[in-house]
């Protein structure tokens, strides 16, 4: 467009309102999210290194970090194959109840974390619903392992499958119907046309995903009764120590979630730059160019 057009002259702000718009932004940055960050690195830091490493290894400190990392490699994979398969069949197929499924995987966004971790109380639980049989079949699900693994799943399973469901609709199936015309089978389809095509929207999903599930509180609060080196991960023995007043441990202990949120926001943007399509010099999307090495 012209920048003399007058379209252009119509919607071009002067330069003293754009330097006011950019600085508020900056403003707001920095009180939102620098300034937290860089307080969490200082208190963490501020009685020296040995402080330091004696608060994240200490033992609840490191069955914290165990069983965190443990809810996360069983909870992710999950809601990667659940996530691959509900995308595929939505965006692929037309079956009764498919309004029903989208609005399964939703659920988890418009429900507080901590209600979920309760329906898993009052189900589960010794007085809930199957807890006298569980309890007669010598089976634990709240306040041990599987009830984390079972509220972590469900907060987190909508995100890898909100992800892919644009994105295979997006492209088609051209790519597909070639490759049975050629005479592949489903199972070739699948891992040498479609997943390659979805491989980045993947990665990008599953990264939320396992942000979100070792830094979930509400629901993993509920179910998991407090249980020192037990039942606690990071978030919830990050609190413990606040709650004690121990804040050189606490911080200390936050900054771990700290480093793996910024290491998760690194990742985001490598994948969205991956995603975005380049620009040639008219103006018009290129083909994306290939990851550095």
């Amino acid at each position: 467009m012209n920048r003399h057009s007058p379209i252009a002259l119509a919607t071009e702000e002067p330069a003293w309102i754009r330097r006011l718009l950019i600085a508020q932004a900056l403003l707001l940055l920095a009180a939102l999210l620098v300034a937290p960050l860089a307080t969490v690195f200082h208190e963490a830091f501020r009685k020296g290194l040995d402080t330091y490493f004696a608060a994240i290894s200490e033992p609840d400190a490191l069955s914290a970090i165990r069983l965190t990392l443990l809810v996360a490699a069983i909870s992710v994979p999950s809601n990667l194959v659940f996530g691959v398969a509900a995308a595929w069949a939505i965006a692929r197929f037309e079956f009764r109840g498919k309004s029903l499924l989208i609005t399964l995987i939703d659920l988890p966004f418009s429900v507080s974390p901590v209600i979920s971790g309760l329906v898993y109380i009052l189900l589960f639980g010794a007085q809930g619903w199957f807890g006298p049989w569980l309890s007669a079949h010598d089976i634990k699900l709240v306040f041990a392992v599987p009830g984390l693994v079972l509220a972590t799943v469900f907060v987190t399973f909508p995100f890898v499958a909100r992800e892919l469901i644009p994105l295979i609709e997006a492209q088609g199936n051209d790519a597909e119907e070639a490759a049975v015309m050629l005479g592949a089978n489903a199972w070739q389809v699948f891992w040498r046309v479609s997943l390659p095509n979805i491989r980045w929207g993947l990665l990008y999903g599953v990264i939320l995903c396992n942000a979100r599930a070792m830094g979930e509180f509400g629901a993993v609060s509920v179910v998991s009764g407090h249980v020192r080196g037990l039942t606690n991960t990071l978030p919830l023995h990050i609190e413990i120590l606040y709650n004690e007043y121990n804040f050189a441990a606490a911080f200390a202990t936050a900054s771990l979630l700290a480093l793996l949120g910024l290491f998760t926001l690194a990742l985001k943007s490598l994948i969205e730059w991956r995603l975005l399509p380049a620009e040639d010099p008219a103006g018009q999307p290129s083909e994306p160019q290939p990851l550095p090495r």
